[in-house]
């Protein structure tokens, strides 16, 4: 199925931003995980975000409203290191706190993993804080065109039992599109999306 990503709004300040009952799902993910390469896959566009190997890129929360499907992803700006200043760091902090407690219409957070590396502090803080607030996680591995299947496996494993067995990660990779369909899939469900 084809979708449209539409930009609807981006917020630098919290001022820009509203609560909304309208459906959402949320990425989120330490800088440099490889967010905007997967949205431009799940788009099929190829600057819809904008990649970069500098970490810290996305300093906004960025709207995009999904047709079909009628709700909204949000893409948070990255936590974790980068190579900006404390200052800026605690401003995207608080911009992305923000959004995520005060808003009705959130149905779940995308928390993207890189599969290459050991669950990360600031990966296990953001998933704690969600599980805190009752806010349902759709755990995802990124890069997986860079690790075997049996690479995979174990770090599935690993992030599902750190989850409680709540969920299985799902497997992606914007270079192969390996799990985008699958991902896909998870993010309607999440949404509770009305597809005709």
């Amino acid at each position: 199925m084809n979708r449209t990503f539409d930009l609807v709004k981006t917020a630098y300040v919290i001022s820009q931003m509203e609560p909304s009952d309208e459906p959402q799902v949320a990425l989120a993910g330490r800088s440099n995980v490889g967010k905007s390469s997967l949205i431009n896959c799940l788009a099929g566009r190829k600057a819809l975000a904008k990649v970069s190997s500098t970490p810290g890129k996305t300093q906004s929360v960025n709207f995009f409203r999904i047709a079909p499907g009628g709700y909204t992803l949000v893409d948070l700006p990255g936590y974790g290191y980068a190579r900006r200043s404390q200052t800026e760091r605690a401003k995207w902090g608080t911009l992305i706190e923000h959004f995520l407690k005060g808003n009705p219409g959130l149905k779940a957070v995308a928390v993207l993993l890189d599969v290459r590396i050991t669950p990360q502090q600031s990966d296990l803080e953001m998933v704690s804080w969600l599980r805190h607030q009752g806010i349902p996680i759709l755990p995802v591995l990124t890069k997986c065109d860079k690790v075997n299947q049996r690479e995979q496996a174990a770090r599935q494993r690993e992030w599902r039992d750190l989850l409680g067995g709540a969920a299985t990660p799902i497997c992606f990779s914007s270079v192969s599109k390996q799990g985008r369909e699958a991902l896909w899939t998870a993010l309607d469900e999440k949404a509770g999306a009305e597809l005709l």
